[in-house]
């Protein structure tokens, strides 16, 4: 399926072979296979990841045993070359996915989904444990795919589904780690920078742009080609990990490389999208660049979104003041493929912010169906 501008393989749990139904090694190697990882070509030719951090994604669903909720959602980000599946958080724009599949494998409550209409899936984000609320159009008893709607990074218009992230703070503690909008990250060889450290949607650093050498315009080619970049944005990040209490020593990134996402912002500028789009400094607030899985990623991962849509709101944040800094529900940034607008509620109380929710616009569609084969041994 496609879920906003990822793509991944999505199963329901009873289909899994019995040993694949629990976490673990044979749950692990059933969706490398199946993906196509570890593939040192990164091409996954033998497999139906994509080879992008955006497409070697897998999902697994269940009937929800939570109350209140429909349905079990458990993200996988399986990586290219490497043997591991990294289950430490969230697929934001997989999610938009998550509500149609539901519905359309017998997962949710047929009292719960009209005939026509919005059908309201509650969903239960396995992996960190929070609730989503993905709202589906519904026309004729079936999953409406086909819209208007145009999601810049996703080539063809959909319909349209609001997804709803609740109380988005991962994980139990303060949604800034260390308490402060703003922290001073010592990075040993490369230097000491600014950073808002947040746990809102997924763990996410965000620099000033202008600290790290850019402008906040990049697009994938000039920073995916080299290496020697790449390798400096995954130091800073592991530093960054350390210092937010997720991992605790650098070794530890390099099996923990989906969380936390490292990512740039810089004041408003008119720049040219990866589609050729011309972005005019007044269609956006802020532009930000994020990087997924040691790549810059070719949109905004949409938990990402929801990390860029609560420091938006929150004055003092690296992200508020490139925005113009103030009070704001909502945000459109700039990111490679266009712009996009999320909207979060947050609020101070007794000292700490809050995060209330998150909302953002996605679109999504089954791609194909059917059988899977995954050789043995």
């Amino acid at each position: 399926m496609r879920g906003g501008t990822s793509k991944g393989v999505f199963f329901n749990l009873a289909d899994l072979p019995a040993a694949a139904q629990v976490a673990g090694e044979a749950r692990d190697n059933l969706l490398l296979r199946v993906i196509g990882s570890p593939d040192p070509y990164a091409k996954h030719t033998d497999g139906m990841g994509g080879a992008t951090s955006s497409t070697s994604k897998t999902v697994i669903l269940a009937k929800s045993d939570v109350p209140d909720h429909d349905v079990d959602y458990l993200f996988g980000q399986v990586a290219i070359d490497k043997p591991f599946i990294d289950w430490s958080g969230n697929c934001g724009n997989l999610t938009a996915a998550v509500g149609a599949f539901a519905i359309s494998n017998g997962l949710v409550d047929a009292e719960r989904v009209p005939e026509n209409g919005i059908a309201v899936v509650r969903i239960w984000q396995a992996n960190i444990k929070k609730t989503i609320i993905a709202h589906i159009p519904m026309t004729n008893g079936e999953v409406q795919e086909t819209g208007d709607f145009e999601l810049d990074g996703v080539t063809f218009p959909a319909a349209e589904v609001v997804v709803e992230f609740m109380d988005p703070a991962d994980g139990e503690g303060d949604m800034f780690p260390s308490g402060n909008l703003i922290d001073s990250l010592e990075v040993p060889g490369i230097g000491t920078f600014p950073v808002t450290m947040i746990n809102a949607g997924i763990p996410t650093l965000f620099f000033n742009a202008e600290d790290l050498g850019y402008t906040g315009t990049e697009l994938q080619e000039a920073i995916n080609s080299d290496a020697a970049v790449l390798e400096r944005f995954e130091t800073i990040r592991a530093h960054g990990a350390v210092k937010m209490g997720l991992i605790k020593d650098i070794e530890e990134a390099k099996v923990r490389q989906h969380t936390p996402k490292i990512a740039f912002a810089a004041p408003a500028q008119a720049y040219t999208a990866s589609s050729g789009k011309a972005i005019a400094e007044s269609d956006i607030d802020v532009c930000v660049r994020a990087l997924s899985m040691g790549k810059l990623h070719h949109a905004m991962m949409g938990t990402a979104a929801v990390a860029i849509a609560t420091a938006a709101a929150i004055p003092g944040t690296i992200v508020n003041l490139a925005a113009g800094g103030g009070e704001r529900e909502s945000v459109t940034f700039g990111h490679p493929s266009g712009t996009l607008k999320v909207g979060a509620a947050a609020k101070l109380a007794d000292g700490k912010w809050l995060a209330e929710k998150a909302v953002m616009s996605r679109s999504a569609r089954v791609l194909m169906e059917g059988s899977v084969r995954v050789p043995q041994g």
